[in-house]
């Protein structure tokens, strides 16, 4: 049956999501030489000794009209992509690859300024790959960052076609004298998102020319969520309250997020527990908080998912131009097989803020939460809620009580 609100059937072209047909044969690619199309995703890896860093850029082994796909975060979520469809796509992306020093982007040697104009472009970007030797067939798996597959290093990279950079991404890159938070948050403003800024940053671009250097992609995705949350609370904090109790709840791959909203000062904090055997850092329960005065250093247990919620709430409180305290609770069950990075905190978010219940006390918001909890996972949420900082301020009597 075809599925009619899907891009793909629709157009009657193959589609990923509903199609049984494998996208490419990866296994026996054994080209050193191809023409492709990028999605285009650029990724700066972390795993050399510092200031050194692997740049790669990431295409299909051939040319394809349909490469966003690859890297389609918000459209992955939109419209409920599941864990294999998400690792089939990831796992057919080459990560053609060449070492340099982060300091290079100053001056940006070829290959480098290659990979910085490919990640600037807004549509997929034609491109042709030599390759020093054949690919190396594995994929790679990351709590921050998206999956990706064979790796192989790079001989020689042209791009054929002008790459659709937008006016005002240009704009920044060319202002050596823009500080890069700033630069940010004019493209946040101007409707980019954080994956196109994720990008921008780790490429080196943005900012004073002296401090410009490449960033390894899985630290720029948690600044990324951590520069616009903080710009987001500024404008959060001037609001008036929230009017009532409010709950929202939702899921996506095996991850649900049940978000507690209290009519208070901006507060913050997340606990995210494993409901099943399974343990991380001998911890089936992490947790981070920050009070209405912010945190003075990095978030300990929850790390790049800690920011990626909070910059979903974040969205929503500005949207709705209200204040509150959000008590954030995850639950990572075992349908989330495998690890494919915080974009997955982040939509999980955004679906469960799509689902909301008000009450008229903050009693009444907790037994429901703890009732639906208890229901779904056979889960008792008490020992978690003692443990809780915010329920602790909330709790806490207000002056005008006594007024």
């Amino acid at each position: 049956m075809i599925k009619l609100s899907c891009v793909f059937c629709r157009a009657g072209k193959f589609c990923p999501m509903h199609s049984h047909e494998t996208l490419f044969n990866i296994k026996n690619f054994s080209k050193e030489e191809f023409a492709s199309t990028s999605p285009p995703t650029v990724f700066i890896g972390s795993k050399l000794k510092y200031p050194k860093v692997n740049v790669g850029i990431l295409a299909p082994p051939e040319e394809t009209e349909n490469a966003w796909l690859y890297d389609a975060q918000r459209y992955w979520a939109q419209n409920n992509y599941v864990i294999p469809q998400i690792v089939r796509l990831r796992s057919n992306l080459i990560n053609s690859r060449f070492q340099t020093n982060v300091y290079e982007a100053r001056k940006s040697s070829r290959f480098l300024a290659i990979a910085q104009e490919i990640g600037m472009a807004s549509k997929p970007t034609n491109i042709e790959v030599a390759l020093q030797k054949k690919i190396k067939i594995n994929s790679s798996f990351d709590q921050i960052t998206l999956p990706m597959g064979p790796i192989a290093p790079l001989k020689n990279i042209q791009i054929t076609e002008n790459p659709k950079i937008p006016m005002k991404v240009d704009k920044v890159v060319s202002d050596t004298d823009l500080k890069a938070v700033d630069a940010m948050l004019y493209l946040y403003q101007n409707e980019f998102d954080e994956k196109d800024l994720s990008q921008l940053l780790s490429l080196g671009i943005l900012g004073l020319q002296k401090n410009r250097r490449l960033v390894p992609s899985s630290f720029s995705i948690t600044a990324t969520d951590d520069i616009l949350g903080k710009s987001l609370i500024k404008k959060i904090q001037e609001y008036k309250h929230l009017d009532a109790y409010k709950l929202y709840h939702g899921s996506y791959l095996g991850n649900y997020y049940f978000l507690l909203f209290f009519p208070e000062v901006f507060s913050y904090e997340l606990f995210e527990t494993y409901v099943s055997n399974q343990t991380w850092n001998g911890k089936a329960t992490m947790h981070d908080y920050e009070s209405h005065y912010g945190r003075k250093k990095y978030v300990d247990e929850t790390a790049g998912g800690y920011f990626a919620c909070r910059l979903g709430i974040l969205q929503k409180l500005n949207a709705i131009k209200r204040q509150a305290s959000i008590l954030a609770l995850r639950f990572i069950t075992p349908a989330y097989t495998t690890s494919l990075g915080v974009f997955v905190c982040r939509e999980a978010t955004r679906k469960a803020l799509e689902n909301e219940i008000s009450f008229s006390t903050k009693e009444e918001l907790i037994q429901k939460t703890k009732e639906i909890i208890f229901e779904k996972f056979r889960f008792d949420i008490v020992n978690t809620l003692k443990q809780s900082k915010l329920l602790a301020q909330v709790n806490q009597p207000k002056l005008t009580q006594y007024l």
